[in-house]
């Protein structure tokens, strides 16, 4: 996998590789290991990987902007809190210049065991504030989503606890795994869309049929 190069500002939709990436979390170092951010450690992932920078952008969010051999993406992270993040969102896809199933957003899912992961083309929020404040400022919920599962293992009433706590330790082998997984299929995005992510998510899955994935 050739290395992204750095862009010094977002690239627009005139070109018509241009691929838009958002992960939701919250800002501030308090959260930022935190089962919610999850979206927020894969990007960051990604942008270690291939040596890029996060830095403010000029809506609710932080920016970088890359070339992977030549196909150009944008990275967001929403500076405006989980439940609000729709208000980022929208600024993104009018800042880039795109529909929204043309975007891939990454999110936490407790309905997933810990470390799984699922790839929607749309569907409801399953009770994730995040995804419910895209599709409200959106109008629509027909967006790509990469859901990254964060387990339940939470008493009745204590999710919103849940969700802001670390990872525990014992945790961090698979969550690592499939972390690294999650930039691989990033990579297949931005380099052939969303097809040509489902096809490697469908043959690491079959691959990969009794370990972690």
């Amino acid at each position: 996998m050739p290395r992204a190069k750095l862009t010094k500002k977002t690239i627009k939709k005139n070109n018509l590789k241009l691929k838009t990436i958002i992960g939701l979390g919250n800002p501030g170092k308090r959260y930022q290991l935190t089962r919610h951010n999850i979206g927020f450690i894969i990007l960051d992932a990604f942008a270690q990987k291939h040596n890029l920078e996060f830095s403010p952008g000029k809506g609710d969010y932080y920016f970088v902007g890359g070339v992977l051999d030549t196909s150009h993406f944008n990275l967001y992270k929403p500076t405006t809190y989980m439940n609000l993040s729709g208000i980022a969102v929208k600024q993104i896809i009018e800042n880039d210049n795109v529909e929204p199933d043309e975007i891939l957003i990454i999110s936490d899912d407790i309905n997933l065991d810990t470390g799984k992961i699922r790839i929607r083309e749309s569907g409801g929020d399953g009770g994730h504030n995040g995804l419910s404040s895209v599709i409200y400022h959106l109008n629509s919920d027909k967006f790509l989503r990469l859901r990254f599962g964060v387990g339940n293992d939470f008493e009745e009433g204590k999710m919103p606890d849940y969700v802001l706590q670390n990872f525990y330790e014992n945790e961090w082998e698979i969550i690592r795994f499939n972390v690294n997984f999650s930039v691989s299929l990033i990579e297949q995005f931005i380099l052939g869309g969303k097809q040509l992510m489902l096809n490697y998510f469908s043959k690491e899955q079959i691959k990969n049929k009794n370990s972690k994935l």
